[in-house]
């Protein structure tokens, strides 16, 4: 018998396109699962709205669980009722972006300021003698960092605040 748990422990292989040691359950991205007769019903937040990956990530997610689960009807749909913010990740999330070469977001407490990316812990030597090169990484979701005791340039996860 399909059950909720089964569907979550699925769902903690199906990767981040541009973090792939960071399943959508520790972004925080999955908001709900629904099991009806007629078809299994995923709800995910993209974790910014302008994300070019959003539709990847809910194809990904719909392609994994049908192959798991290959007897079910699929459904994946965006959740316009919340917004995605980092305090929505999980502290294993975390610890992977740190093992990944990735600064964590700080937890904010519904407000982001800009000091809050001042002073980041560099994921390499995990000094925070560290500057902001650049709030423009990668990503959206990225800023550059630099540290100044192990003289290394590293990412970090802009904090975000729902809306």
């Amino acid at each position: 018998m399909l059950t909720r748990e089964k569907i979550f422990t699925a769902l903690e292989n199906v990767s981040d396109p541009e973090i792939p040691v960071m399943s959508v359950l520790d972004l925080g991205m999955i908001t709900g699962v629904e099991i009806n007769a007629a078809n299994v019903v995923v709800k995910m937040i993209p974790t910014y709205a302008a994300c070019p990956a959003t539709n990847f990530i809910k194809n990904h997610i719909e392609q994994h669980l049908q192959k798991e689960f290959p007897d079910e009807k699929i459904l994946v749909v965006v959740d316009n009722s919340i917004h995605w913010d980092t305090n929505r990740m999980s502290e294993a999330g975390k610890e992977k972006l740190k093992s990944f070469g990735i600064a964590p977001p700080r937890k904010h407490l519904g407000e982001v300021t800009n000091e809050m990316l001042l002073g980041a812990e560099c994921p390499h030597c995990k000094s925070t003698n560290t500057v902001l090169r650049s709030p423009f990484g990668s990503t959206l979701c990225r800023a550059i960092q630099f540290c100044k005791d192990c003289n290394q340039t590293f990412e970090q996860f802009k904090p975000v605040v729902a809306e």
